[in-house]
């Protein structure tokens, strides 16, 4: 009686993820090749650990690596090319890599600024343009995931250094999370005509690199631990299926229940 959307079978797909050499990234791109798809991680550092595990646990998908600069146009018109001449289409593009200066405004740097906005908005943007036009746009097919973060909607994380009063994660780093949320929105209006799909995850505090040694209190939390990368990349899965086929310009926030409403 009841129809559904679809099993969670990506077999056959191409996934891109961005910031894969470790963390979220990693997570994201083991939970998409258990689905079946083929991944590209994308790095500014070697991933062999990541690509071995995947080759390992699941020898009937292919994964390469691609070691570059997420910030420069062309490196990532050209690892976008190299992808979809190996397999002949690009179906997901999961936006994770992401800087966090924790200065705060008064002494934050030109420098740091353009750090952030530049690793986490500008690549946003870029991995976004350069896959729909022309790929996902004739291939009338696409999803786009962005990883956003909580920050960008409460003007940073409660957060601190123990034993300072430092910590709570920069200006930058929350103007540029609150730019690929409102991005992503933009996004999926524009390119829905397409059978292309956008949408966003907002993380909460994720057990990473980003994160160690923070306190975040997370016991006032209605669940009262930090996430881990596996938490986030699960919900990746959801947005790059066919079960969200009905779902674009959305922010979930995957938080512990720290932001609602």
């Amino acid at each position: 009686m009841w129809e559904v959307s679809s099993t969670t079978n990506l077999k056959g797909q191409v996934a891109i993820i961005t910031g894969a050499g470790r963390g979220i990234g990693a997570a994201c791109a083991y939970a998409l090749a258990r689905q079946g798809a083929n991944v590209v991680i994308v790095d500014i550092l070697p991933a062999d650990d990541i690509l071995s595990k995947i080759k390992h646990d699941f020898p009937d998908v292919e994964a390469i690596a691609e070691q570059i600069d997420i910030r420069h146009r062309n490196e990532v018109k050209e690892a976008i090319d190299r992808t979809v001449n190996r397999w002949g289409r690009l179906d997901i593009v999961v936006n994770n890599a992401g800087t966090c200066s924790r200065l705060n405004l008064e002494n934050m740097t030109e420098e740091d600024w353009e750090r952030d906005m530049n690793t986490n908005l500008k690549a946003t943007f870029l991995f976004t343009q350069l896959a729909v036009f022309p790929y996902m746009k004739n291939q009338k097919y696409g999803k786009i995931i962005n990883i956003s973060s909580i920050s960008g909607m409460n003007g940073g994380a409660v957060s601190n250094i123990p034993g300072t009063d430092q910590g709570r994660s920069g200006p930058a780093y929350a103007a540029s999370k609150g730019g690929i949320i409102a991005l992503t929105k933009w996004v999926a209006k524009e390119v829905g005509k397409y059978g292309i799909y956008c949408n966003s995850i907002a993380p909460g505090v994720v057990q990473t690199e980003l994160t160690k040694g923070m306190d975040y209190h997370v016991e006032q939390q209605p669940i009262a631990r930090a996430g881990s990368p596996v938490d986030i990349a699960e919900a990746v899965v959801y947005f790059a299926s066919p079960a969200s086929n009905y779902v674009t310009g959305q922010i979930l926030r995957v938080c512990g229940g720290s932001v609602m409403g």
